[in-house]
């Protein structure tokens, strides 16, 4: 019986190896490896890792408890403003909606975060007018205030970013904060700063950001 189907497989073996279309699958097969080597080649690679952002907790625009945990398995942007400024802060703003508006279709792989750094005036209230004045998305789109120290603890030493108190409280407009988006992965691990200044850094986020949500292997935790 045995040798009966070791005859009957060794058959079926040549009648597939005599076959037109077997030699044609691996011509095939053989011609197209240089070109999935090449696809595989121009995957994009993922940003480099920064550094980790630190467990955090404010307010959101809602009056709501927001933070770290709700940023859980996201990738998100941050950016850093008060709605009394009248210089960096509504270019800012401008950009990070025209990001709210090409992320849409991430739903809940994605989030932004605008950090206030004026808490004493921006309370939860003036966060939600300023933010239905800039047609903000409250799924896609965070405003958080706290307290100034915990505030500027976060942004200097957990977001790598600049934040000044005002020499003078009269004048609003010495409020020293950066300038940049800052990107981090769903491990909290920052994966790029982005000059609000610069014409391409819309485009250049929002490339990284795809690969961050859809590359697999991008989303990785950082060994250190």
């Amino acid at each position: 019986m045995e040798n009966t189907h070791q005859g009957a497989s060794e058959s079926r073996l040549h009648r597939l190896v005599g076959s037109p279309w077997f030699w044609t699958g691996w011509v095939v097969l053989i011609g197209a490896f240089p070109f999935v080597r090449a696809l595989m080649a121009d995957l994009p690679e993922p940003p480099p890792i920064i550094g980790t952002v630190p467990e955090f907790a404010f307010t959101d625009q809602h009056g709501e408890p927001f933070g770290s945990e709700q940023l859980e398995d996201k990738v998100w942007v941050a950016n850093f403003i008060f709605t009394r400024c009248t210089t960096v802060c509504p270019v800012f703003t401008e950009k990070m909606f025209k990001v709210q508006h090409r992320g849409k279709n991430l739903g809940n792989l994605f989030h932004l975060v605008s950090f206030s750094v004026d808490p004493e005036y921006d309370t939860p209230e003036v966060l939600r007018a300023y933010a239905e004045s800039h047609q903000v998305s409250p799924r896609m789109w965070s405003f958080l205030t706290g307290p100034f120290e915990d505030g500027k603890s976060h942004v200097v030493e957990g977001m790598k970013t600049t934040m000044e108190a005002r020499e003078n409280p009269d004048q609003v407009q010495s409020l020293l904060h950066g300038s940049h988006f800052v990107l981090v992965d769903p491990f909290r691990q920052i994966r790029g700063f982005y000059d609000a200044n610069d014409e391409d850094a819309v485009e250049r986020m929002l490339r990284d950001i795809n690969i961050l949500v859809n590359v697999k292997g991008a989303r990785v935790r950082s060994e250190g």
